[in-house]
């Protein structure tokens, strides 16, 4: 049985709609992503799945529950670590998940959390003084001194360095091999790519595609990218003019060649019947972000 499913879902606010009538299931024990830019919607839209918003149409059921009418069941199932969490600046380690722990009925030991999460050595450290990459250590550990059945983690990496980031990626496997369904929000491509069973695209508040990440890479793999930098001009139209070549593109001193076929062959063959040599010679395979750009007519990068 899923253990997300949500229906339709529609939230307002006033004159602008966040989230347009937006569908997708999770699974057991999967991590799945919730990919798109900056105001697509991916928070609103899981915020009313942890109960933290009222949507104004559709279904959202949670473990079966309707986070709705059921709310005070979801706190002890669903963890939820938000775009925006914060602590008090002089609140240490041990303070946060001592006093989280008291929420709950049956939570985890936050001593056991403490090790797990790599925090013994900080747990008499105030917030204020943490590190990026050790705060969202914390903010994982409260997440899940619930001992729940679901995580939600909103934007985790946000902020973070490229090592601390990379780092973090390994405590969401953590989780997830620790039995806990991840529902996981970002709009960092190799980060879903990297994680996530599954992602559903939303743009402009809509699932414009849900897939794996391989099945959605699949839908533009039969793109191909060649770069190189040439030895010589190349005059228009020698390489536009190829049928397996879709467009062409110069970056500073070099070409970006998008195509189809033997691609590769093709061009390098014209190229050589004009004495040009083709240095720095790169073959890119289609990618998340290509797949992305593919949806939506925009590149994430652009539009964080």
């Amino acid at each position: 049985m899923d253990v997300i499913e949500v229906d339709r879902l529609h939230k307002r606010y006033r004159d602008h709609v966040a989230v347009r009538d937006v569908s997708f299931t999770v699974r057991p024990g999967e991590i799945f992503g919730v990919l798109g830019p900056n105001g697509a919607g991916k928070t609103t839209a899981v915020e009313c799945v942890a109960g933290l918003r009222v949507p104004d149409g559709g279904t959202v059921r949670v473990l079966g529950l309707d986070p709705r009418r059921e709310h005070d069941a979801l706190p002890s199932r669903v963890g939820v670590q938000l775009q925006e969490s914060q602590l008090p600046e002089k609140m240490r380690v041990r303070e946060a998940l001592r006093l989280y722990s008291s929420f709950y009925a049956d939570p985890v030991d936050w001593r056991r959390l403490l090790d797990d999460w790599g925090l013994a050595d900080k747990a008499n450290t105030p917030f204020g003084k943490l590190s990026g990459g050790q705060k969202q250590r914390l903010f994982i550990a409260l997440a899940l001194i619930g001992n729940p059945d679901i995580a939600v983690l909103d934007e985790l990496t946000t902020g973070l360095d490229p090592q601390a980031r990379r780092d973090t990626w390994g405590l969401v496997e953590d989780i997830r091999a620790r039995g806990v369904t991840v529902v996981l929000v970002t709009h960092f491509m190799e980060e879903a790519e990297r994680l996530c069973d599954r992602i559903a695209v939303i743009d402009r508040g809509r699932v414009v595609a849900l897939d794996t990440p391989a099945g959605l890479v699949s839908t533009v793999a039969a793109e191909q990218r060649i770069r190189f930098r040439p030895s010589a001009p190349v005059p228009d139209g020698l390489l536009t003019d190829l049928p397996e070549v879709t467009s062409v593109r110069r970056v500073g001193p070099q070409l970006h060649v998008t195509g189809t076929g033997d691609l590769l062959q093709a061009v390098t063959s014209v190229l050589a019947r004009h004495r040009i040599v083709a240095a720095e010679l790169r073959v890119e395979q289609a990618s998340l972000d290509d797949a992305f750009v593919a949806l939506t007519g925009k590149n994430l990068e652009d539009v964080r």
